[in-house]
């Protein structure tokens, strides 16, 4: 298996499908995420929205799905946003066109926790904090990779955590809830995490 850095991990490959438009538009949105990851703070920083989104979608590079699980959520690759939607036309720009194990990468915002069932990865806001344990208690053992910035979510029960480290946005993992959920996490992925916990 091929081995990533973390360069890597944050960039999305620029293939040439789709107008030229989102072709020239997913090439700055890369150029600025390396370098709003790598420079000091008073450089030019992309759209947190936008990292998030780019990270959603590497994310999904890097899990494995149960063959069942994966079967069961049908013909597309569902990245869903659940609550208040801080992407808008981000997230569905940066992963136009993309596929993920042969699937093609459709996005979708879902209102409850059940309509998510048949998503792969799901991005829960900050909006849904109050809501949280409910909305997890209804993913269980769904096998969905679950997503957020909402603070202590990686101890709370979710899987992926967004956290600011300096000015860098960087993620922590819950290791003990996605495998309970039967996700298998690459260890390139651990490796680039700023903290995998491994307790629910």
């Amino acid at each position: 298996m091929k081995r990533f850095s973390p360069a890597d991990f944050l960039s999305i490959p620029i293939r040439p499908h789709g107008s030229r438009r989102n072709f020239v538009s997913r090439a700055l949105v890369i150029f600025f995420l390396l370098h709003s990851t790598y420079l000091p703070a008073q450089q030019t920083k992309a759209p947190e929205s936008a990292v998030k989104a780019t990270y959603l979608y590497n994310f999904s590079r890097f899990v494995q799905w149960p063959a069942d699980a994966a079967a069961a959520k049908g013909d597309a690759f569902s990245i869903c946003v659940l609550g208040e939607d801080p992407f808008g036309a981000v997230l569905d720009s940066i992963l136009s066109g993309e596929t993920i194990g042969g699937k093609p990468v459709m996005t979708k915002r879902v209102a409850r926790s059940q309509d998510a069932l048949d998503c792969r990865v799901l991005y829960i806001s900050a909006s849904e904090d109050g809501r949280l344990k409910e909305i997890l208690a209804g993913l269980d053992k769904s096998g969905v990779l679950t997503v957020s910035d909402i603070p202590q979510f990686s101890q709370r029960g979710g899987m992926i955590q967004f956290v600011l480290v300096g000015n860098k946005l960087r993620f922590e993992v819950n290791l003990t809830n996605a495998q309970t959920a039967g996700l298998t996490l690459s260890s390139d992925l651990l490796k680039v995490a700023v903290a995998v916990r491994k307790s629910s």
